[in-house]
């Protein structure tokens, strides 16, 4: 069983910055994309970016510029660096592995002054 294991959310003022960790476990992540979506309490899960298996990236337009996702194979973990965070990025983060369908906890991002 794939167990994904989230990190690294919190709060932030705004502008500011957070790094959010997903572990993985088990052999298939390496040929996996992997996503981080995000769900506002009374909204549809957001799609935020994705990483394919050989690293190519996509992202939704309102985080372009300014969020990253990346990966680290070895550590079959993904990442998604925030900058210049906004009070609308607000909401639980989830990262997704697309082989299995397996889902993160989720973390709680917080953007207030």
């Amino acid at each position: 069983q794939v167990q994904l294991v989230q990190s690294g959310g919190g709060l932030v003022q705004p502008g500011g910055s957070l790094t959010l960790s997903c572990v993985a476990s088990g052999s298939i992540f390496r040929n996996s994309a992997m996503t981080w979506y995000r769900q506002v309490p009374g909204k549809k899960r957001e799609w935020v970016a994705t990483i394919n298996s050989g690293g190519i990236t996509t992202y939704t337009n309102s985080v372009k510029g300014r969020f990253t996702i990346s990966r680290d194979n070895a550590k079959n973990t993904v990442y998604l660096q925030m900058n210049s965070l906004k009070p609308e990025d607000a909401a639980v983060y989830y990262c997704w592995q697309m082989a299995g369908n397996y889902w993160g906890q989720g973390t709680q991002v917080t953007v207030s002054s």
